[in-house]
């Protein structure tokens, strides 16, 4: 990753996988851990998409143009791969399309699944993610993100 406030929330998950990590074994409370590390984790995902094409436009568009994107960047929620996908499309059908070709199967599922699973938390039902799992989806979203950012470089 490139941008320093993508790259300062990234290391902050790190730090709190670590953390989870070795708190404890605990069945409970790796639980409660995993369903918040997964919030945090989409959260992250929204930011990296945000971030990533707002600063595409800031530095490539008009300045008026740029703060209209960013302000409508702000509008962008639930990131699952068929929004990812749409928003991008905005910006370029090939990058689109592209993007679609390079997270068919595992970036997408994995997508998908970390925003299904936040969407779940958040009307309190139960999920049964666990650490692992959270874990995995994680380095995917990376993986999404820095693919955003190569096509924006």
């Amino acid at each position: 990753m490139t941008n320093p406030d993508l790259l300062r929330y990234s290391r902050k998950l790190d730090d709190l996988f670590q953390k989870a990590q070795q708190l404890s074994q605990d069945p409970e409370l790796q639980s409660h851990w995993s369903r918040y590390l997964c919030v945090l984790v989409c959260g992250f995902l929204e930011t990296g998409v945000r971030t990533t094409y707002g600063e595409y436009a800031r530095t490539k568009a008009h300045p008026n143009v740029g703060r209209y994107v960013n302000k409508q960047l702000g509008l962008f929620r639930s990131p699952n791969m068929g929004h990812i996908l749409d928003l991008t499309r905005l910006f370029c059908k090939e990058w689109a399309e592209d993007l679609e070709l390079q997270t068919d199967g595992e970036l997408k599922d994995a997508v998908n699944s970390i925003v299904a699973i936040r969407h779940q938390i958040a009307h309190g039902n139960d999920t049964g993610i666990s650490y692992v799992q959270v874990r995995q989806y994680y380095r995917s979203v990376v993986k999404v993100i820095k693919l955003l950012e190569e096509q924006c470089s």
